[in-house]
C-alpha cells in the first residue's frame, strides 16, 4: 500500500485558509489588492529607474533589481492562492508544487542576499563617501546582483531535488497556502533527519548570515551618523534606518522561526501566519519603505511628469 501511494501521488491539497470558509471571498479581495499594489509599485520603480538618468546610481540599480525580484516573488505565491480562494479548488499538481517550491526558494534566497547587498551599498555611501565611487563600481554592483541570483538558483535546485526525491505516502494535504519545505517534510514517509539538518544549515547561511551582515551595516551607518553629522540629519537617518530594520527583521525573523523549528511542530496554524509575513506583508511594504518615500524618487517623478508636459507643448 505504501509503495502504491508513493507512485500514484499526482497532486497535493493546499489547505490554505479552508478552516475559515466564511472568509474566503473577503480574503480573495484583500490578497488581490495586496498583489496589485505590490506588483504596480515595484513595476513603477523599475520604469522610473529606466527613464530617469538621475537615478542611475548604485543605490537605485540595486533597488530596481530588487523590484524585479519582488515582482517574481509575489507572482510565485499569490496568483495560485487567489485561484484557490476564488474557485474553492485547493489542489496543485505534483510537478506544479515542485516548480512553485523551486521558484520560491530561488527568489527568497536571492532576496536575502539582495537585502544584504543593498545595506552594504548604503554602508559604503555613508561610512566611506570618498571611496564610494571606487568601491561600488558598476561592474561590482552587477557581480553582486548576479551572485544573489546564483546563490538562489543553487539553493532552489538543491532543496527541490532533495525534497521531491522523498517518498510521500498517506495524506497529501499541505497545511499552508503554497508549497513549502516544512509542510512537505511532514508528509514524507521516510526519515527526514538529513533534510532537517540541511535546512538548519541553509537557514543559517541564507537567512541568518545575510541578516547579521545587514544589521552590522546599519549599525555602522548609525554610528557614523551619530559621530559625524548634525542633529537634523540624525533624525532623518534614524527614521530611515529604523524603518529599514523593521521590515528586514520581519522578513528574516519570520523566515528563521519557520525553518529552524523541529519537525514535530510542523503542520500547526502559526506556520500560515509566519508565511504571510515573509511572502506577502514584507513584499508589500518594501517598495514604500525603500524607494517611494525617497526624495530622489519624488524628484525623478516630477522630472518625468514635467518632461512629458514639455514634449506635449
Amino acid at each position: 500500500m505504501e509503495r502504491r501511494n508513493q507512485t500514484t501521488l499526482t497532486e497535493f491539497i493546499l489547505a490554505g485558509f479552508s478552516d475559515v470558509p466564511q472568509l474566503q471571498n473577503f480574503l480573495f479581495v484583500v490578497f488581490l489588492c495586496i498583489f496589485k499594489i505590490s506588483f504596480l509599485a515595484n513595476l513603477f520603480i523599475i520604469l522610473l529607474y529606466s527613464f530617469s538618468p538621475s537615478l542611475h546610481t548604485p543605490m537605485y540599480f540595486f533597488l530596481a533589481n530588487f523590484s524585479i525580484l519582488e515582482i517574481c516573488y509575489v507572482s510565485t505565491i499569490i496568483p495560485k492562492m487567489l485561484i484557490n480562494l476564488f474557485y474553492h479548488q485547493k489542489t496543485i499538481t505534483f510537478h506544479g508544487c515542485a516548480v512553485q517550491l523551486y521558484c520560491f526558494l530561488l527568489l527568497g534566497s536571492a532576496e536575502c542576499y539582495m537585502l544584504a547587498a543593498m545595506a552594504y551599498d548604503r554602508y559604503n555611501a555613508i561610512c566611506h563617501p570618498l571611496l564610494y565611487s571606487n568601491i561600488m563600481r558598476r561592474l561590482v554592483c552587477i557581480r553582486l546582483v548576479l551572485a544573489c541570483w546564483f546563490i538562489g538558483t543553487i539553493v532552489g535546485v538543491l532543496q527541490t531535488i532533495l525534497i521531491f526525491s522523498l517518498p510521500f505516502c498517506g495524506s497529501n494535504r499541505i497545511n499552508n497556502f503554497y508549497c513549502d519545505i516544512p509542510p512537505l517534510l511532514s508528509l514524507a514517509c521516510k526519515n527526514t533527519q538529513f533534510n532537517e539538518i540541511l535546512i538548519f544549515i541553509i537557514t543559517f547561511i541564507i537567512v541568518i548570515g545575510p541578516f547579521i551582515l545587514t544589521v552590522i551595516s546599519y549599525t555602522n551607518i548609525i554610528w557614523t551618523i551619530v559621530m559625524h553629522h548634525p542633529a537634523g540629519m540624525r533624525r532623518k537617518a534614524f527614521s530611515t534606518c529604523t524603518s529599514h530594520l523593521i521590515v528586514v527583521s520581519m522578513f528574516f525573523g519570520s523566515a528563521t522561526i519557520m525553518y529552524s523549528r523541529p519537525k514535530s511542530s510542523y503542520g500547526k496554524d502559526e506556520e500560515k501566519f509566519l508565511s504571510l509575513i515573509y511572502t506577502i506583508i514584507a513584499p508589500l511594504m518594501n517598495p514604500f519603505i525603500y524607494s517611494l518615500r525617497n526624495t530622489d524618487v519624488k524628484n525623478a517623478v516630477k522630472k518625468v511628469i514635467l518632461g512629458n508636459k514639455i514634449v506635449r507643448n
